[in-house]
């Protein structure tokens, strides 16, 4: 792990300072430096401290003591850079947490002021009441932030109509280098020589930014040169070097002639234009180099018309993907974005991304996805079939499904997540962010792939994977280049170079959106000439004359095959595990699957499940990503960890919920509950089990002892004041308060009746059909012991509807052991399990759970816990293990369920689901069940995790953050829903509910007995 080798007085800064600051080698502190050390791309470099500030305060006090000790800031917002932007050994200053808020709307002139740490899709979700929104929209826009958006210039998948952040940033506040916090917005000429005589100016270095480019962009050579150098200006996306040329015809007399770089579309109401002057141009695209961006002005955009399709075009050939393109923009798209064979693929074995490509047919080397908007059904559909009827008479593609509303959404997600996915290719050779970002005009687009194709291939033996904002003429080619070998480092710069070559060939922008810094800042002297590039040297240095904004971003970069994330040519060996982690290549390699997307950033406002924690604290260190990152810091140390790493560790793991969501949500498919869970198994082996653990691990044990007396383990916790000594001894929270023993255990009550083994039926309240299907239930642990009747009401429920149930010889799942990293334990328990049922589960006999956290263990863990000579077992039975919903839905679909013997009473149900219900199943199983019922009206809540999570919300110093993250959707939902029924069917979320809300939440097997006739 990382230690500090200098060590500037950080701690004079505490006294003053608001925010948060970690800069010593404690584990906190190291751990926190340690995930700021990387972002999305390939670099890394240890960062000396982090700043997460509060105020403009804050940032005014880490720009002094930065100047005073010669050391960089580096701005950082949500943190998914793929030219390492934000990676630096100075400090970095965070400004996603406490920087967030929506300052001020004026929806009738149509603008907003935000501060930099608000994210575009809650920005928009704000914006939606008022019909507005802010247009520019990057594939991370769920987390994307507008600070980083200006700081790389963001466009997005509709910019052929929405145009770039730069297009739409009114004006910027921001502080200077020399201290003053000042406003650049349009200036007319009349404005900007005022500012020029030191009028209207709060200091001298902000007269001097006018007066210089007044000098500097006023000199014809100059003008004429920047004509020359930069993208030609048909390249609607283009972020290379500084923005001069969106400055420069503010000097250029009329009789001249302009040069329209910008080319704001008409729909745009942007920063400036010819007649008005505006520094906000300069520093959208700058990368935090310039200044340090405190609030920003948006212009904002009426929200597009109510009607949407998406004719989603397959080609047998990339260039005829591209042909088709220009065909898109002739006829009006609103978006026109490609995706190659190679994600398609992909996507076949993706939790999450599989369910969202029911669109394609048979097996194309691209789709073109091309989107239309109208105000009416008709008119939309008239767009689309026009544009399909004109690639049908050109002979362009095969297939042209056209999707329409609602069911465009996944497609479009299945595009945004196309680079996180190429990270599940097992191996060494991953998806290099290199020439990822390229953009020419779009005519040139086809002959430019080509060339791109061939060189790839020809010169340096790589093939490119491709995605593309094709309406924008800009494409991501992604080859995949092994940067732990030196040979693979020596391609990964070569291609570089030589794509350069080709993309100033067509007049193009080596980065369309992505930016410059630290990987293509090589390359903009070759790409604007030696005059543009000193041009922004000169720009750097009367910003910025102390080089303390993100140095070695965008000019006097280093090398850009330097501080990669690994060592060249070591071999790292993988870790012994537990679980079998080879489908992935290892612990360590799972762990490295994270590309840094940040995926795990989404707040409850953009919804989903991933990560419960972060969308509670809004911490890094909450995230997958962080954890991820963690981890793979751990494993690639050379050294024998030292009790300060495993704490280092401990710190970051701590909020992790395990709740899988991770599995399903994340596009890398990074496993953190596994990857966790083996962790704390091998520093058990190293430091011992703590006490807490031990006992929730064993709960199945000590709930058999209690039950041999439950009414004396209900005495103790149904009374306060025991009940919190009883908590606060065994580590957990005084307030929570826990599940009652049953009576009688479910086996128990089986067995009184008859039910057992041998498939009696004898509770069944109605004979049962002649031949009644048999099927097996799991007699989980929670079931068995705490949730009694709920156990007793779906056997029930089975019976009546005609099916003979049996519970078999099984034992708990390990669902306990497994959620406190006791993988060992857990093992040993799948062994037995699969042997016990390993002749009895079948296609014909499937094995059915009530409790998902148990169930599902069969399906997810089991497969990978048990040995070689019992996969195959722990694979079938996997196979045709279900939930009681999904297999009750699957009855209900072959027809085997009458609907006529429930009631026809109207009611509504509220459902939340569970975390690894939603992860390794769906909703729609329980959905469709609880819609058995003729009238009853079934919604889903559009929660993600309760909070609860095993013992997780019972523990003291989990407690709060667990209620918390049940106040983000959960409990407020239930509590609107006063006459609903409430569906959980996780005991843990049933309990989290009624200890959160005081509302009882029913599993779905109860809610349907109870609505038996």
């Amino acid at each position: 792990m990382f230690r500090l080798t200098q060590k500037p007085p950080f701690a004079n800064l505490l006294s003053s300072f608001e925010g948060e600051l970690y800069f010593d080698e404690s584990p906190e502190h190291t751990a926190r430096r340690v995930l700021y050390a990387t972002d999305a791309s390939v670099y890394q470099e240890m960062p000396i401290a982090v700043a997460l500030p509060k105020s403009v305060a804050d940032i005014k006090q880490l720009l002094r003591f930065a100047q005073q000790h010669n050391l960089g800031l580096i701005p950082r917002a949500a943190g998914t850079s793929l030219a390492g932007q934000v990676v630096g050994s100075g400090i970095v200053v965070d400004i996603s947490k406490y920087l967030g808020q929506i300052v001020e709307i004026n929806a009738d002139a149509r603008w907003v002021r935000v501060q930099p740490g608000v994210i575009r899709d809650d920005l928009n979700a704000f914006l939606k009441p008022h019909g507005l929104l802010f247009g520019p929209e990057t594939s991370t826009a769920s987390r994307a932030m507008i600070g980083g958006m200006i700081g790389n210039n963001s466009c997005g998948l509709h910019s052929i109509i929405w145009g770039t952040t730069r297009d739409h940033l009114l004006e910027v506040r921001a502080v200077l280098s020399d201290g003053a916090e000042v406003t650049f917005g349009q200036l007319t000429q009349a404005q900007f020589d005022a500012k020029c005589r030191g009028e209207n100016v709060v200091s001298p270095l902000e007269q001097r930014l006018y007066t210089q480019f007044r000098n500097l962009l006023s000199d014809a050579t100059v003008q004429q040169n920047i004509r020359d150098g930069y993208p030609k200006p048909t390249v609607k996306r283009r972020n290379t070097g500084y923005a001069l040329d969106a400055l420069v015809d503010f000097f250029t007399p009329p009789t001249r002639g302009g040069f329209p770089a910008s080319a704001t579309p008409p729909l745009v109401g942007g920063a400036g234009g010819v007649n008005t002057f505006n520094f906000a141009s300069l520093i959208a695209g700058s990368e935090g180099t310039l200044c340090f961006i405190t609030e920003a002005k948006l212009n904002l955009l009426p929200l597009p018309p109510k009607e949407t399709a998406l004719v989603c075009a397959h080609f047998a050939t990339i260039r005829q993907s591209l042909e088709a393109n220009l065909v898109a923009l002739a006829h009006s798209c609103s978006a026109s974005e490609l995706v190659d064979d190679y994600i398609l693929q992909l996507t076949k074995t993706n939790i999450e991304q599989a369910k969202n490509r029911h669109f394609v047919e048979g097996d194309p080397k691209a789709i073109l996805m091309v989107e239309f908007f109208d105000e009416t059904t008709a008119g939309v559909r008239q767009q689309a079939e026009a544009f399909v009827q004109a690639l049908r008479d050109k002979e362009l593609g095969y297939a042209y499904p056209i999707l329409f509303d609602e069911d465009t959404k996944k497609p479009w997600a299945l595009r945004k997540a196309g680079l996180s996915i190429m990270y599940n290719i097992p191996g060494d050779d991953k998806p290099a962010n290199v020439v990822e970002d390229t953009a020419v005009d779009v005519h040139d687009l086809p002959d430019y792939i080509d060339e791109l194709d061939r060189m790839a291939w020809e010169q340096h033996g790589l093939k490119l994977e491709y995605s593309a904002h094709a309406g924008a003429g800009e494409i991501h080619a992604l080859p995949l280049i092994n940067l732990k070998s030196s040979e693979g480092r020596a391609k990964f710069r070569a291609l570089l170079m030589d794509t350069a070559q080709l993309v100033k060939k067509y007049g193009g922008s080596l980065s369309g959106e992505h930016g410059d810094g630290r990987l293509r800042g090589e390359c903009i002297a070759f790409m604007l000439g030696p005059e543009n590039y000193q041009l922004c040297k000169d720009v750097k240095a009367l910003w910025d004359p102390k080089n303390t904004f993100n140095p070695g971003k965008v000019v006097d970069t280093p090398a850009m095959n330097e501080s990669l994330r690994s060592e060249a040519d070591v071999v790292i060996p993988q870790p012994k595990t537990v679980f079998d982690f080879s489908r992935d290549g290892g612990l360590l390699e799972l762990a490295e699957k994270c590309s840094g997307s940040g995926d795990c950033r989404k707040t409850e406002i953009s919804g989903g499940t991933m990560c419960p924690s972060y969308m509670a604290t809004r911490s890094e260190r909450d995230t997958t990503r962080a954890r991820a990152n963690i981890l793979r810091h751990f494993y690639t140390n050379q050294e024998k960890p030292t009790d300060h790493d495993y704490e280092a560790v401990k710190d970051v793991l701590d909020l992790c919920l395990s709740c899988k969501a991770c599995k399903a949500e994340c596009p890398s498919s990074v496993d953190m509950t596994r990857m966790k869970a083996e962790f704390t198994q091998q520093q058990y082996r190293e430091k011992g089990v703590p006490l807490r653990a031990q006992l929730v691990g064993n709960f199945t044990k000590l709930m058999s002892l209690a039950s041999i007396a439950p009414w004396t383990y209900n005495a103790i916790y149904n009374t306060p004041a025991l009940r919190r000594i009883a908590n606060r001894t065994v580590g957990f929270h005084p307030d929570r308060t826990m599940p009652e023993l049953a009576k009688t255990t479910l086996r128990q009550w089986a067995k009184g009746v008859g039910l057992g083994a041998e498939g009696k039926n004898n509770t069944n309240p109605k004979p049962p059909a002649p031949n009644p299907t048999p099927v097996y239930v799991f007699a989980d642990e929670f079931t068995n012991y705490n949730d009694v009747e709920v156990g007793q009401k779906a056997i029930q429920l089975m019976q009546r509807l005609g099916y003979s149930v049996t519970i078999p010889n099984h034992v708990e799942s390990g669902r306990t052991y497994l959620s406190k990293g006791l993988v060992d334990d857990a093992q040993k328990i799948a062994i037995r399990n699969v042997t016990l049922l390993k002749d009895l589960v079948t296609d014909e006999t499937p094995l059915i759970g009530l409790e998902p956290s148990a169930i599902l263990t069969f399906r997810d863990e089991y497969p990978d816990l048990v040995p070689t000579e019992l996969k195959v077992d722990a694979q079938r039975i996997a196979k045709n293990t279900f939930l009681f919903e999904e297999w009750l839905a699957r009855e209900a679909d072959a027809n085997r369920v009458d609907r006529g013997l429930f009631t026809t009473e109207a009611r509504q149900v509220k459902i939340h689901g569970h975390c690894h219900q939603k992860a390794l199943s769906s909703m729609v199983p329980v959905k469709k069940v609880l819609s058995l019922p003729k009238n009853y009206a079934v919604q889903l809540i559009p929660s993600g995790c309760c909070g609860m999570a095993g013992s997780f919300g019972y523990e003291a110093e989990h407690y709060d953050i667990s209620m918390q993250i049940g106040e983000l959707v959960l409990f407020p939902a239930v509590r609107q829903a006063e006459n609903a029924i409430i569906s959980a069917a996780g005991t843990s979320c049933r309990h989290q509910i009624k200890d959160g809300t005081g509302r009882k939440a029913q599993h779905p097997a109860e809610i349907l007995f109870d609505a038996l006739k």
